[in-house]
């Protein structure tokens, strides 16, 4: 099945600077599915959904299968990965391991500037040359995953609305569906669309 919105750009995507907030962008349908009501889910109707759903449907699409390799053998994702021998909160390995969709010439750059710019006029950059880099390169880092971050929290909420997934907060006495008193996110993923994934 041809799904036109797949192949072609999203639309935060062709805005110069990563945004932190992509709020401003056209809202799609309030359309909202309940997993409970699939009884037959295959990629081509995966697609369709998010399609219909998202208004970046490529970038959801990707969460989505980052979802479903974290869980691995389970229907569930979080609250924490396992990345080189340490802890990541889900939200945070979703974003950097979508870092490189940020980190394209044209916005990397633009990022850059700003960063240089606010630094300076801060009184924050280092007078070596290899220190400012390192502090610019910091900096460039942490806006990236600030912005990466809300990103994966627009993608999930799309993905939730779609009826692919549920999610929750787990945290240290209680879980509950809404984060804070520092829950972590948990995603888990409708049985027909592990199915529909390969998974």
């Amino acid at each position: 099945m041809f799904q036109p919105d797949f192949f072609m750009m999203d639309q935060a995507a062709e805005q110069t600077v990563l945004p932190a907030d992509i709020g401003g962008l056209s809202e799609p349908a309030p359309t909202r599915y309940d997993a409970a009501n699939d009884t037959e889910l295959d990629l081509p109707a995966v697609l369709e959904r998010l399609a219909d759903i998202s208004t970046r449907p490529r970038y959801t699409f990707m969460v989505l299968n980052l979802i479903a390799r974290a869980a691995g053998q389970s229907d569930s994702a979080g609250p924490y990965v396992r990345e080189d021998g340490r802890a990541v909160a889900i939200r945070d390995w979703l974003s950097d391991a979508l870092m490189p969709m940020a980190q394209r010439d044209a916005r990397r750059v633009a990022v850059v500037q700003e960063v240089r710019s606010d630094l300076a006029r801060k009184g924050l950059l280092p007078e070596d040359s290899g220190l400012a880099r390192e502090r610019i390169a910091e900096e460039v880092r942490a806006r990236l995953r600030h912005s990466g971050r809300t990103n994966v929290s627009r993608a999930v909420s799309d993905l939730v609305r779609a009826g692919l997934i549920r999610r929750h907060y787990q945290g240290y006495r209680v879980d509950h569906e809404n984060r804070g008193a520092q829950r972590e996110a948990v995603y888990t993923l409708a049985p027909l669309v592990r199915r529909a994934l390969g998974r």
